[in-house]
Order: C-alpha cells, then sequence, then structure tokens
C-alpha cells in the first residue's frame, strides 16, 4: 500500500469512527469535534470557534443553533465584552464519552506497545507533523471559499 492509499484509508477511518460517535449523541461528525473544542477550550467566541473549524460565520451559527437545541452549549454574554457571546458546554449535558475512549485507548495502548522509544518518537513527529499540514490546509480552503 503507497503513502497516498494509506493515508486516505487512515482519514476515512478517523472520520467515521468520529461520525459514528456523533450518531450515538444526535450529531453529525463536525457538531461532536465542535462540542470536544468546546468542551476542552470553552467558553469561546463563536468567532474563534469558527477559525479553529475553518467554516464561516452563517456555518457557525446553523452548528451552534444544533448543539443549543441538542442541549449540549449555551450561549451567554461575554462578560468583559457585552456585544460578544460566548459559547459554553452545558457540563450538566455534556455526554461521557469515557467508555468509548477508554476501549479505544486500551486498544491503542496494546499495539503501540511493541513501539520502542525511538520508534514512538518518530510517530509522534509524524502525527505533530500530519497535524500542522492538516490545519493549513483546512485554513487554506476555508480561505478560498471566502473569496
Amino acid at each position: 500500500m503507497d503513502g497516498a492509499e494509506l493515508g486516505w484509508e487512515f482519514s476515512t477511518a478517523v472520520v467515521l469512527f468520529h461520525e459514528a460517535i456523533a450518531r450515538r449523541l444526535g450529531l453529525n461528525a463536525v457538531d461532536h469535534k465542535a462540542l470536544g473544542l468546546i468542551t476542552r477550550n470553552g467558553p469561546l467566541p463563536a468567532g474563534a470557534l469558527a477559525t479553529e473549524l475553518g467554516i464561516g460565520a452563517s456555518a457557525i451559527t446553523a452548528l451552534v443553533d444544533r448543539l443549543e437545541r441538542a442541549g449540549y452549549v449555551r450561549r451567554t454574554h461575554d462578560p468583559d465584552d457585552r456585544r460578544r457571546v460566548l459559547i459554553s458546554a452545558d457540563t450538566g449535558r455534556v455526554p461521557d464519552l469515557g467508555g468509548i475512549f477508554a476501549d479505544l485507548g486500551h486498544e491503542m495502548a496494546a499495539f503501540m506497545g511493541k513501539y520502542d522509544q525511538r520508534e514512538l518518537a518518530v510517530i509522534v513527529d509524524y502525527i505533530t507533523n500530519t497535524i500542522a499540514v492538516l490545519k493549513a490546509q483546512t485554513a487554506r480552503l476555508a480561505s478560498a471559499e471566502d473569496h
């Protein structure tokens, strides 16, 4: 299997895994990932969330509306700037995905144990650089949509 095919298979598997989790929550994969960003980094202004996700203002409004209707987030005024709205997770409603990710973690740890420290460093470097490339390409594509 060449690198391009392997990359496609990997990316498809990751997207489909997150889509399966999202379906359990009554969401789509982007809404699920947005909820994760809000939960980990929130409260966030809608503009910052849009930038992080690489989507426009109208798309972020619709996304936050869906998450709010599902009961996962709420909008509040920023105490430092009442004109700005912050999106925060409703801590009483944020889904507990611990079991799903615990299973994933156990399976990942089982096969990762076969690598030595040098090999793990290469894997971490590869993943770190892949994330940077994907974020840059996402920003480039989002920028092209704005023109």
